[in-house]
């Protein structure tokens, strides 16, 4: 048993190697489309998407919640908000039941940025995964499945990985 035991927890520590590896892979990947979906202004940063897809998940959020969202202080916050302003992504309105509170939405231009960005994503994700023959294809498919539900039961557990069971 003990053996077992081992061997599974070499197992997985490989999995886990290799899944920090795609991870890496990805961000690569994922600026080198985020530089190709610039508009003629410089690109949005990582910081400023990560603003970007908060604001398009509620729309009209206020900043103080995003600033929460982003564990980030107000200033800085605020500064993100100023540079995709400026570049036409973002737009701050006072808050309809408080006047001392701001809220964010994104324009036309930021959404059609972030559908651009995520098209060319996919467009590098379909063709490696097209190239992969069909037996891997789907254990790659449920082992995502399965490292998304465990993912996502951790951080509703205060970031606990395995401490979820997962059916």
């Amino acid at each position: 048993m003990a053996a077992q035991d081992f061997a599974s927890r070499r197992f997985s520590r490989e999995a886990a190697r290799s899944a920090g590896g795609i991870t890496e892979l990805l961000d690569v990947m994922w600026e080198k489309a985020r530089q190709a979906t610039a508009t003629s202004t410089a690109p949005a940063s990582p910081s400023q998407l990560r603003l970007m897809y908060l604001v398009e998940a509620e729309e009209g959020v206020r900043m103080r919640v995003v600033c929460e969202q982003l564990g980030a202080a107000p200033p800085s916050v605020s500064r993100l908000c100023d540079r995709l302003q400026a570049i036409g992504f973002l737009e701050r309105l006072p808050c309809p039941d408080s006047g001392r509170e701001v809220v964010l939405r994104l324009t036309s231009a930021g959404r059609t940025h972030l559908r651009r960005i995520r098209e060319q994503r996919e467009t590098m994700l379909h063709q490696a995964i097209d190239a992969m023959p069909d037996a891997e294809r789907r254990a790659l498919a449920e082992g995502l499945a399965g490292l998304h539900a465990r993912l996502t039961a951790a951080d509703g557990e205060g970031g606990k990985p395995g401490s979820a069971s997962v059916a």
